[in-house]
């Protein structure tokens, strides 16, 4: 574990690289060698040696595609399924974090309405944290403004969100292409219960009142994303 973590640590120290990388985890899609090269104005040559080297210590994967125009298939990039670990030394807050979800999982609905009260707990402290933290307060916030706020502890939280609010119906439309907890998740239902009440909590924290549904779940067949709707109210007077 220990020496994957100084390869990992050597290929992000390269600015380019780190930058490449954070451009890929913003996508949603898979990129070419091709647009990374315009993207940085950068050699193709150089876009694919940055892209081998962070598919070398497993952060990215490639497969090659025909693109329909003719000549011979391109390779696509795209984000890995790994779980980077940058600790020294390695300490293991997954397991930490299993024993700790099935213990409370193991209670029954106790357990699951503690799991729920805390992720909504969470999600709302940490969204009144970070607007704390600006000088900013929701009351003097438009709809519009406070979504842009959802979207940046979102990011902050590693979530790589997607954000849309339609003025005309109050609705915004909320998805994750990344779930922080998603080597525990799969096994254990009480997580995606605490991580949607995590989610529900910062929205509370902008609008009173939330009704946060979620309409598709990335750990179920062909979905990519968890997506929640939402009727938004400013609250405003």
């Amino acid at each position: 574990m220990e020496q994957q973590t100084l390869k990992i640590t050597g290929v992000l120290s390269d600015p380019t690289r780190f930058s490449i990388y954070q451009y890929v985890s913003r996508q949603h899609r898979d990129v070419t060698v091709q647009e990374i090269a315009d993207t940085f104005r950068i050699h193709a040559n150089v876009a694919r040696l940055h892209l081998s080297k962070l598919e070398d210590v497993d952060m990215l994967v490639s497969d090659t595609k025909k693109t329909g125009k003719g000549g011979r298939p391109s390779r696509f990039y795209r984000l890995s399924n790994e779980v980077v670990s940058l600790q020294f030394p390695y300490r293991d807050y997954q397991r930490l974090s299993e024993i700790a979800i099935q213990t409370l999982s193991s209670l029954g609905e106790a357990g699951k309405e503690a799991l729920v009260q805390t992720g909504d707990r969470f999600g709302y402290e940490s969204a009144k944290d970070f607007v704390s933290s600006l000088g900013q307060n929701p009351d003097d916030m438009a709809v519009a403004e406070k979504i842009k706020f959802i979207e940046k502890i979102a990011l902050n939280q590693g979530l790589n969100p997607e954000i849309h609010y339609d003025e005309e119906k109050n609705e915004v439309i909320f998805r994750i292409f990344n779930c922080t907890f998603k080597e525990i998740a799969p096994s254990n239902q009480g997580v995606c219960h605490m991580h949607h009440a995590l989610i529900k909590g910062i929205f509370r924290f902008f609008f009173d009142d939330v009704n946060l549904q979620e309409q598709s779940n990335m750990f179920e067949k062909n979905e990519m994303a968890c997506t929640y709707t939402t009727v938004v109210l400013n609250s405003q007077t």
